[in-house]
């Protein structure tokens, strides 16, 4: 499955030597030190009756909205999105078609983006779910440099269990098994235990042991409401901040929030033409909301907005236009996530989509090609995530734009980049 653990990127020793000189090393997963075939729960050949009604607590993909995972990778702050898409996807196994729920999921590595996949699940009828397939992309420098991930059930292989319907300590079972395509083993290590999450204490994880391709291993919580919880190998981790609508608050948006969004916003804008003054006055205005809303504010998310507001706080007193930009959109990013524990994330990601338009904006100022074809690439994934509740008339101004956007980057004209970007940003706000 989509995760920041992958083998050209963080691995065994042997895995990263191979990717650096551009050779992937032979795969042969019978090697593996994998458990008793008598172990596994997966062998029996799922039936689908109702696949995309997904119940089961432990990988509640179906009514997992949106979620946030922050975390470290290689000492570098990594943040993933995901999304339920709008559309299932129809895949033939065994000769029938199963429909699945599809998931968007987007990572970004000090905050440029890293991967992208589209996943596919399903729940059979004992209630395990089951990994259908992924669409990668794996992006350096703002392209796409390889599809290395990438795999579909019935066409490269079997549908991989990745949740049973009810893990016992000891069970095996394979979320992905088409070596030497991709293939993952987990072994459930405990049941029945407590974690810390966003909104308190949850009840009911699970930890795991996953066996990867390349010989390495890593722990997974799962937790009953969010699905994947928290991974972590070698000093690296990812973990879950926010999901809606388990987090989701039933009152009124905290209007420092909006202070928070907009704010980031006008200190960008303010410090593209080295207006200080200003620039600080905003920052203050943020940092006085944020001190009124912090105290109810989920713990990965606030360590996130605190630390957005220093950087903030470093380019200001620099006088530093880049680095403030960017870390001026990066803040507002960060409060748009609180946004999403009272609005519909729908709205939330059209306001992302206005953040990644002004980062269009900011990086072409900065003449960097790189980030910039990232940006654009970034706002055409948000924008696949609200597209379809778009109005017609919406629908085709925006992807009309985000055509030229694509053009100008592909074409290095970041003149044109950044005048698509503003041109978005108007009929966004105005529609």
């Amino acid at each position: 499955m989509s995760a920041f653990f992958t083998v050209c990127r963080r691995g065994a020793v042997l895995a990263l030597l191979a990717c650096a000189s551009g050779t992937e090393p032979s795969v042969d997963c019978a090697k593996l030190p994998l458990a008793p075939e008598t172990a596994r729960v997966d062998i029996a050949p799922p039936v689908f009756s109702n696949p995309l009604a997904i119940t089961n607590p432990l990988f509640p993909i179906s009514r997992l909205q949106s979620t946030v995972l922050l975390g470290t990778v290689d000492g570098l702050p990594f943040r993933t999105e995901t999304t339920l898409m709008p559309a299932t996807k129809a895949i033939i196994v065994n000769g029938r078609t199963v429909q699945t729920n599809e998931s968007q999921y987007v990572a970004w590595l000090d905050g440029r983006l890293h991967e992208v996949a589209l996943d596919w699940y399903a729940q059979s009828d004992d209630g395990a779910v089951w990994y259908l397939g992924e669409d990668v992309f794996n992006y350096e420098n703002g392209v796409v440099a390889d599809r290395d991930g990438t795999w579909l059930a019935g066409r490269d292989g079997v549908a991989a269990m990745i949740m049973p319907a009810t893990p016992r300590a000891g069970d095996v079972y394979r979320p992905e098994n088409s070596c030497p395509l991709v293939f993952e083993e987990v072994t459930v290590k405990s049941v029945g235990n407590s974690v810390q999450g966003p909104s308190g204490p949850v009840a009911g994880a699970i930890v795991v042991n996953e066996l990867h391709m390349d010989g390495s291993r890593e722990d997974k919580t799962f937790a009953p409401g969010y699905g994947e919880f928290f991974t972590g190998s070698g000093g690296d981790s990812e973990a879950l901040a926010l999901a809606v609508p388990t987090d989701a608050r039933q009152r009124p948006e905290p209007a420092g929030i909006a202070t928070l969004v907009n704010g980031g916003l006008q200190v960008s804008e303010a410090a593209s033409s080295s207006g200080w003054t200003a620039a600080s006055a905003a920052l203050t205005s943020m940092n006085t909301a944020w001190s009124a809303i912090r105290g109810e504010t989920p713990p990965l998310l606030a360590t996130a907005l605190t630390n957005a507001l220093a950087a903030v706080e470093r380019g200001v007193t620099a006088r530093s236009v880049a680095t403030t930009r960017v870390a001026a959109i990066e803040a507002a990013r960060a409060a748009l996530d609180l946004r999403l524990m009272y609005r519909p994330s729908p709205e939330v990601n059209r306001t992302r989509l206005d953040l990644w338009a002004a980062q269009v904006i900011a990086d072409a100022a900065a003449s960097n090609i790189g980030f910039v074809r990232g940006d654009v690439a970034s706002a055409s994934y948000t924008w696949d995530r609200v597209a379809s509740a778009a109005s017609a008339e919406s629908r085709l101004q925006v992807e009309g734009i985000l055509r030229d956007l694509r053009l100008a980057a592909e074409s290095r004209n970041l003149t044109s980049a950044a005048a698509a970007a503003v041109r978005l940003r108007t009929a966004l706000a105005t529609s």
